[in-house]
Order: structure tokens, then sequence, then C-alpha cells
């Protein structure tokens, strides 16, 4: 009981970004109740099917130091790490995966592990599944 009332409260939050906000999030995407989207420029947050983005992770559209927005888009099943940072303007890969703690500052291709900061390509030619997981092929 308390898993389906957890998923369904998570779902609602999508609903909300995506219908008050506007931001473009994909069918299949889970987010924990605990990352942070930006509000500021809700329009510049894209994330594809099957996207994981964890607790503590933040996606940012805009700098307000600079005056800058940019669109920040993740693509189709890529994992968000724990505590990451991902910068205004910043493209993810598709099949692409962001170590916890990685403060990413330059798009990543696709298929890729990053980590570190600023993140750097790890692992390359990597394949994944729903929610970023690694398969074994």
């Amino acid at each position: 009981m308390m898993r389906f009332l957890r998923r369904f409260i998570l779902e609602l939050r999508i609903k909300y970004l995506k219908n008050i906000y506007g931001m473009n999030i994909s069918k299949g995407v889970l987010l924990s109740s605990k990352c942070n989207l930006d509000k500021t420029n809700p329009k510049g947050v894209y994330i594809g099917e099957d996207s994981y983005i964890a607790f503590g992770a933040t996606v940012l559209t805009h700098d307000f130091v600079r005056g800058f927005h940019a669109d920040t888009k993740i693509g189709k099943k890529c994992f968000i790490g724990a505590n990451s940072l991902i910068l205004p303007g910043v493209k993810i890969g598709d099949n692409s995966i962001v170590a916890a703690g990685s403060i990413v500052t330059k798009s990543i291709p696709n298929n890729c592990i990053v980590a570190g900061n600023p993140a750097k390509v790890i692992r390359e030619n990597i394949k994944t599944k729903k929610y970023g997981k690694l398969t074994n092929d």
C-alpha cells in the first residue's frame, strides 16, 4: 500500500510540474521527491523517456549572475545520481549516467558514464535500460 501511495504522489508531482510550470517531462520519467528542477525558467527543462533523477540532484536552466537562461536537456534512459548538479544549457545524451555528486558543466555524449567536478567521461559505449540501469550486453 505504501509503495502504491508513494508512486501516486510522485506521479502527481510530475503532472504538476508539466501542467503548472510547463516543464517538458516525457512519459515513464521517475523523479525523486527530493530532486530540484529549476522553476525560474521551467520551460527550459527537458527530460527524456524512462530517465531517473535521484534525491538531491539539481537541474538548472538559468544563471542569475549572468542573466542567462538556457534549455537543459536530459536524454532518454538516463540516470542522474544523487546530489549531482546539471548547469544551464547542458545536454545529457541518451543512455547516459551521471555519477552521484558530479557537477556537469558541459554537454555529455550518448552512451557514457560521467563523474567528478567538473564531470568527465569515465566509460564509453554503455547500454542502459529503463531509469538508466546498466545492461549486461
